[in-house]
């Protein structure tokens, strides 16, 4: 049996996919580990939806995720599967196609449903592991469509959240 527990973190160093030993606050495991955070978070909504539709979407995604983290894990190798334009373009297009579903006109209260609510709390993962790559990006670069990837993420858990209070008719927008 080969065990999880290496020992070689005990001294606050991690392993990159790659191989590099970098420290564990490092800012490329920050934003590796905050995709982490956020596919765990998608798990747990995942047995929360009532869309079909959208449970496909958000194992998709997770199953992107694993490319996006297997990216910012890497440093000195290109990885094998790196996030392309076309997984990027297709959350886009995913988006575009809700939006035209759902005619948003104004400011939404996110979480009116159980499900939309734990939709919203990944929407917010998302943009904090976006700043994170954006970050890392400052020090060292990040592809362009890992980047495209990150920023298109988060519209998507917005409009698969709404989607999920529509069909229960239950986005309420912000009156003023």
């Amino acid at each position: 049996m080969v065990s999880i527990t290496t020992k070689t973190g005990d001294k606050g160093e991690t392993s990159l996919w790659s191989g590099e030993r970098v420290s564990k606050d490092d800012l490329r495991v920050e934003a590796y580990g905050t995709v982490d955070e956020l596919n765990s978070f998608l798990s747990e909504a995942s047995h929360y939806l009532k869309s079909h539709e959208v449970k496909k979407i958000i194992n998709e995604v997770q199953n992107n995720l694993f490319k996006v983290a297997g990216e910012l894990a890497s440093k000195s190798q290109t990885y094998k599967y790196p996030i392309q334009e076309e997984d990027a373009l297709k959350i886009t297009n995913y988006v575009y196609e809700f939006e035209n579903r759902l005619d948003l006109k104004g400011f939404v209260i996110p979480g009116r449903t159980l499900q939309s609510a734990k939709l919203d709390i990944c929407r917010t993962i998302a943009r904090r592991a976006e700043r994170r790559i954006i970050a890392l990006d400052k020090k060292e670069p990040v592809s362009e469509p890992l980047k495209k990837y990150a920023n298109r993420l988060s519209d998507l858990l917005f409009v698969l959240a709404r989607f999920e209070e529509y069909i229960e008719d239950k986005i309420e927008f912000k009156k003023w």
